[in-house]
This record gives C-alpha cells, structure tokens and sequence, in this order.
C-alpha cells in the first residue's frame, strides 16, 4: 500500500518533468531545432494537422530549418502557418522545399526567454508539491482510519518527501541547463 503510493507519486513526478523539457523544448534559443516548429498545425484539405504530419522536418544547419512538404502544393500553406505563428521566423521557399532561417536572439529577448524558462521551471516545482500534499494527506486519511501506523505514516511521509527534493533538485538542472543554451550567443 505504501509502496504504491510512493511508487504512483513517483510516476506522477515523472510525468511533470516530461512536460517541462516538453515546455522548455518550444522555447527558441540561438540555434535550430525542430521542436520549435512542433505545435504550427496546417490546413491539409481541410484537417489541421501538425507541420510533422505533412511534411519532413529537419535541421539542415545550427541555423536552418529545413522543411520538405510531401505535396508541393502545401509549400504556400506551411509558409502562411509558420509566419502567422508566434515565434518570429520568416520562411522562404526554395523549389521543392522551405527553409526557415532563426534570426539570433538579442540579449534583451535572451534574458525574456530565462525568465519564461524559470517560470515554467517554478509552475513543475508546484505540480511536484501539489503531489507530496496529495501523498501526504493520504496517508493521513489511512492513518485515521487505521489502516496504517504512526510509524508507517512518518516513513511515507519521508519517502515522498525525498521523492520530492530529488524531483525539485531535478527541475533546477533542467532550467539551469536551459538558461546556459538560451544565454549562449
């Protein structure tokens, strides 16, 4: 039972670091990635599909993104979604495939960009406290309908709290690490 419950919380924490370097990965740093084009969705006869679905992504250089529309009549269509986006690139065709340069960063948009990291660096740190409360009212439920001892409680209760600094110790790697490649010129 208590294994369970430290081993559901741990799932859980998982998942909320997977969606942060999901997150992080849509931030536009200096260099190429396809990430960065992952959520434009295109009209393709009348289904918005995503850019990866209707053509192939790739990084032809540090600062290129190559994209190859499996039907060249997609080519103004993926233009159209990807200047109509938020992120600032301008594409350009070039016969059978669109190349989309990424602009350098200014140092002022680079330190905009941190702070975006950051934020969604401090909203997966509240998700992994949001499951430690969660953990620990349950064993507090279970302890008052004695199905488990003081002692089982309190062991819970630190099992799930050193889940919790290892996960938290974890997110701050992850930005850290993002801050350096989003400051890198």
């Amino acid at each position: 039972m208590l294994e369970e419950l430290v081993s559901d919380a741990e799932d859980r924490m998982k998942k909320s670091i997977a969606n942060l370097r999901l997150e992080l990965s849509k931030l536009r740093t200096g260099r190429a990635s396809t990430a960065l084009l992952d959520q434009i969705r295109v009209d393709y006869y009348g289904t918005s599909s995503p850019l990866n679905q209707v053509s192939t992504v790739t990084v032809s250089d540090p600062r290129t993104i190559s994209i190859s529309p499996w039907d060249k009549s997609m080519i103004p269509v993926i233009e159209k979604a990807i200047m109509e986006s938020d992120l600032g690139l301008n594409p350009m065709s070039a016969s059978e495939t669109i190349r989309v340069p990424i602009p350098s960063l200014t140092e002022e948009r680079r330190i905009e960009i941190t702070k975006i990291a950051k934020s969604e660096g401090e909203s997966c740190k509240v998700a992994i406290r949001n499951i430690r409360r969660s953990c620990n009212s349950d064993l507090k439920e279970w302890l008052k309908e004695k199905e488990i001892t003081e002692d089982d409680e309190r062991l819970g209760q630190t099992q799930v709290q050193t889940l919790t600094d290892r996960f938290v110790a974890s997110v701050d790697e992850i930005v850290a690490e993002k801050e350096k490649e989003i400051m890198t010129v």
